[in-house]
């Protein structure tokens, strides 16, 4: 039976239209302000489809909200917008709890910037439903195996090491491990801000990422973060390399290529930083590797001329990638000087 047939026969709310209904999101989350950094955060998990255009919202230099079981999204901008006026989460949470007439199927938990913290768990969310919190975190979770999901969840989010983002996939990771949704796993979610605001909003999400769709979410979850963190330090090496600090550079992506060694871009700019910074013969055996695999890159060194990428200017970058070259496949090797003859006569 389809979950909102099943609801409609099992919930009883006067007035409670579940032909207009808000959208479901059944789940487990967490919210968190990190004491070290400031950061904010949201983590989820469900047996529904892209929980994470539902349930998770934060704001740098404010706070962070989930909003689940009968889903009032509303949760998210709204007491985001209280809590940047000044407002602490319990005080939001309970300003916009007393507003809505169907409180009893929404499961809401808020953490502002101060690390205060509010949860609220409705007496209609379908059990085992219930929430904890502590200093500056709430788990909370609805439609679950067992009772014990939200009680492990936070203690997997205390015991674990490393950043805000590998605490909350630990909290995840607990919470699925006595249990989880009792329907099982589909989409998952994370989002992380900074402690403050800037003027340049585009920059204040330190994490985003989505899972739509998966057999197992987290743990796919937790391949994006580690493959998104592989990216920040690709980015860091360009930066690096453009500041002609090519030492920093090629640390960077060395960093970037060990968090994901099979992947072949981030293969190929390690080989192009170790190339430019003077370590050829760890440079070379890289280029080869990548243009075995995928031989297409070979036609990009060419496009390289003019971005010092593997020499200092233009004079130099032609013996540079006849050396690069000569470690591709033959039939790659020929495209490829065949865009920079074409390239030169422009």
């Amino acid at each position: 039976m389809r979950t909102r047939a099943l609801l409609a026969l099992t919930l009883a709310l006067p007035g409670f239209d579940l032909a207009a209904a808000d959208p479901l999101a059944h789940t487990f989350s967490i919210v968190a302000r990190d004491p070290a950094t400031g950061e904010m955060g949201v983590a989820v998990q469900s047996h529904w489809y892209s929980v994470g255009s539902l349930v998770p919202w934060a704001e740098a230099g404010v706070g962070a909200v989930a909003t689940q079981s009968f889903v009032e999204p509303a949760y998210g901008p709204r007491g985001l917008a209280l809590m940047k006026q000044g407002m602490s989460a319990p005080d939001a949470l309970a300003k916009l709890l007393a507003e809505d007439e169907q409180r009893d199927v929404r499961q809401v938990a808020m953490v502002d910037a101060k690390g205060r913290v509010a949860a609220h768990t409705g007496k209609k969310c379908i059990a085992g439903a219930g929430d904890t919190t502590a200093a500056a975190v709430s788990c909370q979770a609805n439609l679950m195996r067992n009772e014990k999901v939200w009680g492990a969840m936070i203690r997997g989010y205390q015991a674990a090491k490393g950043d805000l983002a590998d605490r909350l996939l630990a909290a995840l990771e607990a919470g699925q491990a006595v249990g989880g949704d009792i329907r099982g796993q589909q989409s998952a979610a994370i989002l992380i801000v900074k402690a403050e605001a800037s003027d340049k909003p585009w920059t204040d999400k330190v994490l985003e990422l989505r899972v739509e769709d998966h057999p197992h979410p987290i743990e796919e979850l937790k391949r994006l973060v580690r493959l998104h963190r592989a990216y920040e330090q690709a980015d860091l090496g360009d930066r690096e390399l453009a500041a002609h600090h090519d030492e920093a550079a090629k640390a960077a992506y060395a960093r970037a290529s060990d968090l994901a060694p099979g992947n072949m871009e981030l293969l190929f700019w390690k080989a192009a930083g170790l190339f430019k910074a003077g370590d050829e013969r760890e440079a070379l055996p890289i280029f080869e590797k990548v243009f075995r695999a995928e031989p297409d890159w070979a036609l990009l060194v060419p496009r390289l001329a003019d971005l010092d990428v593997l020499s200092d200017g233009r004079a130099s970058f032609q013996p540079a990638m006849h050396k690069v070259l000569s470690v591709a496949p033959p039939k790659a090797r020929e495209a490829a000087l065949a865009e920079w003859k074409h390239r030169s006569a422009r």
